[in-house]
């Protein structure tokens, strides 16, 4: 019994010694990612990635710097200038990191049966992939999925929410899964 103690003591005393309180000067330091990718470690052996953002080619890349989701019109599945511009921005993105795999998201609002608004967020998240296509993404790399009105992202019946759900989402499914 008086090894248990003792030794759950020890290890106690051990952690303690380790920790070490982080060094707020490090940032001034230069450490960040280098031009390689990779992420370099502060002078007080911390990663500065959250405090440069999200690291190149990584879902939240995606979605901070680029953008995943476009809008449409009520029951409309064209896209508008807006969600060209930032398709484009993601085809440049998919073309820069080539071994991610996406799987674009159709969605509708709560207006409709359930198998038409399907059928909407259908077309809705293939309209995505084929202008992703047309700009030289290999269609094998993109999935596509309807969620039709199942998976609202704004609640409300009203034209503020109905405008947030007609959507569809990029979503990174990973290297060559």
């Amino acid at each position: 019994m008086r090894f248990k103690i003792l030794g759950l003591f020890a290890a106690v005393a051990l952690v303690a010694a380790c920790e070490t309180a982080p060094d707020e000067s490090a940032a001034a330091s230069g450490a960040g990612t280098s031009a390689s990718g990779s992420t370099q470690m502060s002078s007080s052996g911390g990663t500065m990635a959250s405090r440069l953002g999200p690291i190149a080619g990584t879902a939240e890349d995606l979605v901070v710097n680029v953008g995943d989701r476009v809008f449409f019109d009520f029951d409309m599945h064209t896209l508008k200038p807006e969600a060209r511009k930032t398709l484009e921005k993601q085809a440049a993105w998919l073309k820069k990191f080539f071994v991610q795999k996406v799987t674009i998201e159709g969605h509708a609002d709560e207006r409709g049966t359930t198998e038409y608004n399907l059928g909407l967020g259908d077309r809705r998240a293939n309209a995505v992939k084929n202008y992703l296509v047309a700009l030289g993404v290999s269609p094998d790399r993109i999935r596509v999925i309807s969620y039709g009105e199942e998976r609202p992202v704004a609640l409300g019946s009203n034209e503020a929410a109905w405008a947030q759900n007609r959507r569809s989402v990029t979503k990174i499914v990973g290297a060559g899964s």
